[in-house]
Protein backbone atom coordinates (compact mmCIF):
# COMPACT_ATOMS: atom_id res chain seq x y z
CA UNK A 1 0.00 0.00 0.00
CA UNK A 2 1.74 3.28 -1.09
CA UNK A 3 1.87 5.91 1.64
CA UNK A 4 0.44 9.39 1.28
CA UNK A 5 2.04 12.06 2.69
CA UNK A 6 -0.76 13.67 4.91
CA UNK A 7 -3.04 12.79 7.49
CA UNK A 8 -6.99 12.80 6.97
CA UNK A 9 -8.85 12.43 3.48
CA UNK A 10 -6.71 13.11 0.44
CA UNK A 11 -9.40 15.76 -1.45
CA UNK A 12 -8.05 15.46 -4.98
CA UNK A 13 -8.71 11.45 -4.38
CA UNK A 14 -11.03 11.27 -1.98
CA UNK A 15 -9.61 8.19 -0.44
CA UNK A 16 -8.39 7.05 3.17
CA UNK A 17 -4.94 7.34 4.09
CA UNK A 18 -3.31 3.95 5.07
CA UNK A 19 -3.35 2.72 8.23
CA UNK A 20 0.08 0.96 8.13
CA UNK A 21 3.16 2.32 6.09
CA UNK A 22 6.27 0.50 5.60
CA UNK A 23 9.49 2.42 6.01
CA UNK A 24 10.53 2.81 2.27
CA UNK A 25 7.33 4.35 1.40
CA UNK A 26 7.91 7.59 4.03
CA UNK A 27 9.75 10.48 3.47
CA UNK A 28 10.90 13.01 5.55
CA UNK A 29 8.18 15.27 5.03
CA UNK A 30 5.76 12.02 5.95
CA UNK A 31 5.89 13.17 9.69
CA UNK A 32 1.76 13.91 9.86
CA UNK A 33 1.50 10.48 8.99
CA UNK A 34 3.77 8.04 10.44
CA UNK A 35 5.75 10.78 13.24
CA UNK A 36 9.23 11.95 13.61
CA UNK A 37 11.32 8.88 13.73
CA UNK A 38 9.45 6.84 11.36
CA UNK A 39 9.61 9.72 8.79
CA UNK A 40 13.32 9.87 9.52
CA UNK A 41 14.20 6.01 9.01
CA UNK A 42 12.23 6.11 5.15
CA UNK A 43 14.05 9.43 4.63
CA UNK A 44 17.51 7.37 5.41
CA UNK A 45 16.42 4.55 3.29
CA UNK A 46 15.72 6.67 0.31
CA UNK A 47 19.52 8.24 1.07
CA UNK A 48 20.86 5.04 0.90
CA UNK A 49 21.89 4.59 4.52
CA UNK A 50 21.75 0.68 5.60
CA UNK A 51 18.29 0.67 8.00
CA UNK A 52 16.78 -2.25 9.08
CA UNK A 53 13.28 -3.19 7.55
CA UNK A 54 9.65 -2.24 8.82
CA UNK A 55 6.62 -0.64 9.21
CA UNK A 56 4.83 2.00 10.44
CA UNK A 57 0.95 1.98 12.25
CA UNK A 58 0.09 5.56 10.87
CA UNK A 59 -1.50 8.01 12.73
CA UNK A 60 -4.35 6.99 10.68
CA UNK A 61 -4.30 3.76 12.59
CA UNK A 62 -3.74 6.13 15.71
CA UNK A 63 -7.05 8.04 15.44
CA UNK A 64 -8.82 4.87 14.11
CA UNK A 65 -8.11 3.50 17.11
CA UNK A 66 -8.66 6.31 19.82
CA UNK A 67 -12.01 6.71 17.61
CA UNK A 68 -13.28 2.81 17.60
CA UNK A 69 -12.37 2.32 20.85
CA UNK A 70 -14.13 5.78 22.38
CA UNK A 71 -11.32 6.84 24.09
CA UNK A 72 -10.55 9.85 22.06
CA UNK A 73 -13.77 11.28 24.23
CA UNK A 74 -12.47 9.74 27.23
CA UNK A 75 -9.38 11.38 27.00
CA UNK A 76 -10.85 14.92 26.29
CA UNK A 77 -13.25 14.48 29.19
CA UNK A 78 -10.17 13.37 31.50
CA UNK A 79 -8.22 16.40 30.88
CA UNK A 80 -10.63 19.03 30.16
CA UNK A 81 -10.28 20.18 33.69
CA UNK A 82 -6.83 19.14 34.44
CA UNK A 83 -4.57 22.27 35.84
CA UNK A 84 -1.12 20.22 34.68
CA UNK A 85 0.50 22.41 38.15
CA UNK A 86 -1.34 19.97 40.25
CA UNK A 87 1.24 17.34 39.76
CA UNK A 88 -0.53 14.78 42.07
CA UNK A 89 -3.95 14.95 39.70
CA UNK A 90 -2.04 15.15 36.46
CA UNK A 91 -0.45 11.76 37.36
CA UNK A 92 -3.34 10.23 38.33
CA UNK A 93 -5.28 11.02 35.02
CA UNK A 94 -2.07 9.79 33.18
CA UNK A 95 -2.39 6.45 34.91
CA UNK A 96 -6.25 6.23 34.19
CA UNK A 97 -6.00 7.23 30.44
CA UNK A 98 -2.94 4.55 30.14
CA UNK A 99 -4.86 1.78 31.90
CA UNK A 100 -7.61 2.52 29.56
CA UNK A 101 -5.56 2.71 25.71
CA UNK A 102 -4.19 -0.72 27.08
CA UNK A 103 -7.15 -2.43 28.09
CA UNK A 104 -8.90 -1.71 24.59
CA UNK A 105 -8.85 -4.14 21.62
CA UNK A 106 -8.09 -3.45 17.98
CA UNK A 107 -10.50 -3.45 15.61
CA UNK A 108 -10.81 -6.39 13.50
CA UNK A 109 -9.74 -4.48 10.54
CA UNK A 110 -6.75 -2.45 12.38
CA UNK A 111 -5.43 -5.74 13.88
CA UNK A 112 -5.83 -8.17 10.22
CA UNK A 113 -3.21 -4.87 8.68
CA UNK A 114 -0.98 -5.14 11.63
CA UNK A 115 -0.87 -9.08 11.81
CA UNK A 116 -0.56 -9.39 7.95
CA UNK A 117 2.35 -6.64 7.81
CA UNK A 118 4.30 -8.40 10.29
CA UNK A 119 3.93 -11.91 8.82
CA UNK A 120 5.32 -9.69 5.47
CA UNK A 121 8.23 -8.59 7.50
CA UNK A 122 9.01 -11.84 8.98
CA UNK A 123 9.43 -13.20 5.30
CA UNK A 124 11.49 -10.60 4.13
CA UNK A 125 13.75 -11.44 7.06
CA UNK A 126 13.66 -15.21 6.19
CA UNK A 127 12.71 -15.36 9.82
CA UNK A 128 9.93 -16.90 11.70
CA UNK A 129 8.11 -14.57 13.99
CA UNK A 130 11.09 -12.12 12.79
CA UNK A 131 11.87 -9.79 16.75
CA UNK A 132 11.51 -6.73 16.25
CA UNK A 133 11.62 -3.24 18.43
CA UNK A 134 8.40 -1.51 18.70
CA UNK A 135 9.39 2.29 18.49
CA UNK A 136 6.85 5.26 19.25
CA UNK A 137 6.96 8.02 16.79
CA UNK A 138 5.00 11.23 17.78
CA UNK A 139 4.26 13.68 14.61
CA UNK A 140 5.65 16.39 16.92
CA UNK A 141 9.07 14.83 18.34
CA UNK A 142 11.97 15.00 16.73
CA UNK A 143 11.35 18.21 15.18
CA UNK A 144 13.98 21.23 15.19
CA UNK A 145 13.30 23.49 18.12
CA UNK A 146 11.52 20.88 19.92
CA UNK A 147 12.13 18.06 22.26
CA UNK A 148 9.75 15.39 22.59
CA UNK A 149 12.35 12.73 22.01
CA UNK A 150 12.51 10.34 24.16
CA UNK A 151 9.00 11.10 25.73
CA UNK A 152 7.31 7.95 24.61
CA UNK A 153 8.07 4.52 24.71
CA UNK A 154 10.41 2.07 22.73
CA UNK A 155 10.09 -2.17 23.36
CA UNK A 156 12.98 -4.33 22.61
CA UNK A 157 12.97 -7.87 20.91
CA UNK A 158 8.89 -8.54 20.54
CA UNK A 159 8.69 -11.37 19.07
CA UNK A 160 4.42 -12.80 17.41
CA UNK A 161 1.71 -10.68 16.60
CA UNK A 162 0.04 -10.93 19.59
CA UNK A 163 3.11 -9.75 21.39
CA UNK A 164 3.45 -6.46 18.93
CA UNK A 165 -0.48 -5.46 19.42
CA UNK A 166 0.22 -5.16 23.06
CA UNK A 167 3.44 -3.31 22.45
CA UNK A 168 1.30 -1.01 20.30
CA UNK A 169 -1.09 0.19 22.82
CA UNK A 170 1.74 0.26 25.22
CA UNK A 171 3.49 3.31 23.07
CA UNK A 172 0.37 4.83 22.33
CA UNK A 173 -0.65 5.24 26.14
CA UNK A 174 2.80 6.77 25.93
CA UNK A 175 1.44 9.92 24.51
CA UNK A 176 -0.03 10.43 28.14
CA UNK A 177 2.40 9.67 30.65
CA UNK A 178 2.14 12.85 32.69
CA UNK A 179 5.50 14.68 31.28
CA UNK A 180 4.28 14.20 28.17
CA UNK A 181 0.89 16.02 29.01
CA UNK A 182 2.87 18.64 30.66
CA UNK A 183 5.55 19.16 28.10
CA UNK A 184 2.95 20.02 25.42
CA UNK A 185 0.65 22.15 27.60
CA UNK A 186 4.13 24.30 28.99
CA UNK A 187 4.87 24.70 25.14
CA UNK A 188 1.45 25.70 23.41
CA UNK A 189 0.79 21.94 21.85
CA UNK A 190 -2.79 21.15 22.47
CA UNK A 191 -3.85 17.30 22.98
CA UNK A 192 -5.49 17.44 19.43
CA UNK A 193 -2.15 18.39 18.26
CA UNK A 194 0.15 15.78 18.70
CA UNK A 195 -0.70 12.12 17.16
CA UNK A 196 1.59 9.09 17.68
CA UNK A 197 2.58 6.55 15.36
CA UNK A 198 4.37 3.21 16.02
CA UNK A 199 7.28 2.23 14.15
CA UNK A 200 7.71 -2.00 14.22
CA UNK A 201 11.40 -2.39 13.15
CA UNK A 202 13.44 -5.94 12.38
CA UNK A 203 15.39 -6.18 15.82
CA UNK A 204 19.03 -5.84 14.65
CA UNK A 205 21.06 -8.55 17.07
CA UNK A 206 23.52 -6.21 18.42
CA UNK A 207 26.87 -6.93 19.35
CA UNK A 208 28.19 -3.19 20.05
CA UNK A 209 25.27 -0.10 19.96
CA UNK A 210 24.98 3.45 21.14
CA UNK A 211 24.71 7.44 19.86
CA UNK A 212 26.05 9.46 17.41
CA UNK A 213 26.75 12.83 17.59
CA UNK A 214 27.74 14.90 14.27
CA UNK A 215 28.38 18.05 16.44
CA UNK A 216 29.97 17.83 19.92
CA UNK A 217 27.03 17.75 22.84
CA UNK A 218 29.43 19.16 24.99
CA UNK A 219 30.84 22.24 23.48
CA UNK A 220 29.20 22.45 19.97
CA UNK A 221 32.16 22.14 18.01
CA UNK A 222 31.09 20.70 14.29
CA UNK A 223 34.59 20.01 12.82
CA UNK A 224 34.09 16.21 15.13
CA UNK A 225 32.28 13.49 15.51
CA UNK A 226 31.68 11.79 19.08
CA UNK A 227 30.26 8.30 19.29
CA UNK A 228 29.49 6.47 22.55
CA UNK A 229 29.10 2.77 22.76
CA UNK A 230 28.64 -0.05 24.56
CA UNK A 231 27.93 -4.39 24.51
CA UNK A 232 24.63 -5.52 23.52
CA UNK A 233 21.70 -3.04 22.53
CA UNK A 234 21.77 0.60 22.77
CA UNK A 235 19.40 1.03 25.70
CA UNK A 236 22.15 1.22 28.15
CA UNK A 237 23.47 4.34 26.37
CA UNK A 238 20.67 5.77 25.77
CA UNK A 239 19.12 5.51 29.29
CA UNK A 240 22.87 6.60 30.83
CA UNK A 241 22.45 2.96 32.96
CA UNK A 242 26.06 3.03 31.84
CA UNK A 243 29.27 5.21 31.44
CA UNK A 244 29.89 4.42 27.68
CA UNK A 245 33.30 4.36 25.43
CA UNK A 246 33.55 7.17 24.17
CA UNK A 247 35.20 8.27 20.83
CA UNK A 248 35.96 11.95 19.25
CA UNK A 249 36.38 11.82 15.49
CA UNK A 250 38.47 14.45 13.21
CA UNK A 251 35.05 15.27 10.84
CA UNK A 252 37.19 15.80 7.82
CA UNK A 253 40.12 13.02 8.06
CA UNK A 254 38.14 10.44 10.12
CA UNK A 255 40.93 9.65 12.33
CA UNK A 256 40.10 8.88 16.12
CA UNK A 257 41.32 11.85 18.04
CA UNK A 258 40.52 10.95 21.76
CA UNK A 259 39.20 7.81 22.87
CA UNK A 260 38.13 6.82 26.27
CA UNK A 261 37.11 3.43 27.34
CA UNK A 262 35.15 2.72 30.66
CA UNK A 263 34.58 -0.08 32.77
CA UNK A 264 30.97 -0.89 31.32
CA UNK A 265 29.30 -3.24 34.28
CA UNK A 266 25.90 -4.01 32.37
CA UNK A 267 24.52 -4.23 28.74
CA UNK A 268 21.24 -5.59 27.47
CA UNK A 269 20.93 -8.48 25.49
CA UNK A 270 18.54 -10.66 24.70
CA UNK A 271 17.90 -13.62 27.08
CA UNK A 272 17.64 -16.67 24.52
CA UNK A 273 16.07 -19.17 27.06
CA UNK A 274 12.56 -16.54 27.37
CA UNK A 275 12.99 -14.49 24.15
CA UNK A 276 13.05 -11.08 25.84
CA UNK A 277 15.94 -8.44 26.22
CA UNK A 278 16.96 -7.78 29.24
CA UNK A 279 20.27 -6.21 31.42
CA UNK A 280 23.06 -8.81 32.29
CA UNK A 281 26.30 -8.07 34.05
CA UNK A 282 29.16 -7.83 31.52
CA UNK A 283 31.83 -10.59 32.21
CA UNK A 284 34.60 -8.42 34.32
CA UNK A 285 37.44 -9.40 32.14
CA UNK A 286 35.66 -7.73 29.03
CA UNK A 287 34.61 -4.66 31.41
CA UNK A 288 37.06 -2.10 30.43
CA UNK A 289 37.92 -3.63 26.73
CA UNK A 290 36.94 -1.57 24.02
CA UNK A 291 33.53 -1.79 22.97
CA UNK A 292 34.06 -1.21 18.92
CA UNK A 293 36.52 -1.78 17.24
CA UNK A 294 38.41 1.12 15.21
CA UNK A 295 37.48 0.07 11.73
CA UNK A 296 33.81 0.52 12.93
CA UNK A 297 34.87 3.61 13.96
CA UNK A 298 35.88 5.06 11.09
CA UNK A 299 32.93 3.53 9.06
CA UNK A 300 30.26 4.78 11.75
CA UNK A 301 31.74 8.26 11.31
CA UNK A 302 31.74 8.19 7.43
CA UNK A 303 27.85 7.12 7.93
CA UNK A 304 26.99 9.89 9.93
CA UNK A 305 28.54 12.23 7.41
CA UNK A 306 26.86 10.93 5.31
CA UNK A 307 23.20 11.84 7.13
CA UNK A 308 24.82 15.12 8.05
CA UNK A 309 25.08 16.23 4.00
CA UNK A 310 21.49 14.66 3.11
CA UNK A 311 19.84 16.78 6.43
CA UNK A 312 22.09 19.95 6.13
CA UNK A 313 22.54 19.96 9.94
CA UNK A 314 23.77 18.57 12.82
CA UNK A 315 22.33 14.80 13.93
CA UNK A 316 21.60 12.99 16.31
CA UNK A 317 22.19 9.09 15.84
CA UNK A 318 21.04 5.81 16.97
CA UNK A 319 23.16 2.80 15.62
CA UNK A 320 23.87 -0.75 16.00
CA UNK A 321 26.61 -3.30 14.73
CA UNK A 322 24.75 -7.02 13.92
CA UNK A 323 26.57 -10.22 15.39
CA UNK A 324 24.91 -12.07 12.95
CA UNK A 325 26.12 -10.55 9.65
CA UNK A 326 29.60 -10.06 8.31
CA UNK A 327 32.15 -7.41 8.73
CA UNK A 328 31.46 -4.07 6.01
CA UNK A 329 27.43 -4.87 5.74
CA UNK A 330 26.54 -5.37 9.63
CA UNK A 331 26.84 -1.46 10.97
CA UNK A 332 22.77 -0.50 10.93
CA UNK A 333 21.50 3.12 11.47
CA UNK A 334 18.41 3.13 13.93
CA UNK A 335 17.33 6.50 13.90
CA UNK A 336 18.49 9.86 13.43
CA UNK A 337 17.14 13.06 14.10
CA UNK A 338 17.96 17.11 14.25
CA UNK A 339 20.32 18.19 17.22
CA UNK A 340 18.42 20.28 19.09
CA UNK A 341 20.61 21.78 21.73
CA UNK A 342 24.00 23.57 19.82
CA UNK A 343 22.22 23.93 16.58
CA UNK A 344 19.90 26.46 18.05
CA UNK A 345 21.93 28.53 19.53
CA UNK A 346 23.02 32.24 18.09
CA UNK A 347 26.45 32.01 19.48
CA UNK A 348 29.48 30.90 18.02
CA UNK A 349 30.19 27.46 20.14
CA UNK A 350 32.71 27.27 22.09
CA UNK A 351 35.66 24.75 21.54
CA UNK A 352 39.65 24.92 22.76
CA UNK A 353 41.86 26.64 20.35
CA UNK A 354 43.48 23.81 17.71
CA UNK A 355 40.90 21.61 17.68
CA UNK A 356 38.91 22.83 14.11
CA UNK A 357 39.28 20.35 10.86
CA UNK A 358 42.13 22.71 9.44
CA UNK A 359 44.00 23.14 12.37
CA UNK A 360 44.24 19.31 12.86
CA UNK A 361 45.29 18.64 9.24
CA UNK A 362 47.90 21.36 8.97
CA UNK A 363 49.18 20.00 12.40
CA UNK A 364 49.77 16.51 10.99
CA UNK A 365 51.55 17.79 8.23
CA UNK A 366 54.04 20.06 10.10
CA UNK A 367 54.74 16.48 11.94
CA UNK A 368 54.98 14.57 8.57
CA UNK A 369 51.82 12.47 9.38
CA UNK A 370 50.05 11.33 6.19
CA UNK A 371 46.79 13.02 5.66
CA UNK A 372 44.12 10.92 4.36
Amino acid sequence: MDAVVFGGWNDTRQTQLPLVCWFEDCRKDSIPLVGGKCASLGELIHAGVRVPPGFALTTEGYRAFMADSGMEREVELLLKEIDCRDLEALERASASIRAAIEAQPFSNELEDVVAESYRQLSLRCGVPAVPVAVRSSATAEDLPGASFAGQQDTYLWIRGVDEVLDHMRRCISSLYTGRAIAYRANHGFSNEQVAISVGVQKMANSFTAGVMFTIHPANGDRSVIVIDSNFGFGESVVSGEVTPDHFVVNKVTLDIIDRTISKKEICYTVDLQDQVSRAIEVPFERQTIQSLIDDDITQLAWMGKQIEQHYGRPMDIEWAVDKDLPTGGNIFILQARPETVWSSKKTAPVSSPGTSAMDYILAGMLAGRKVK
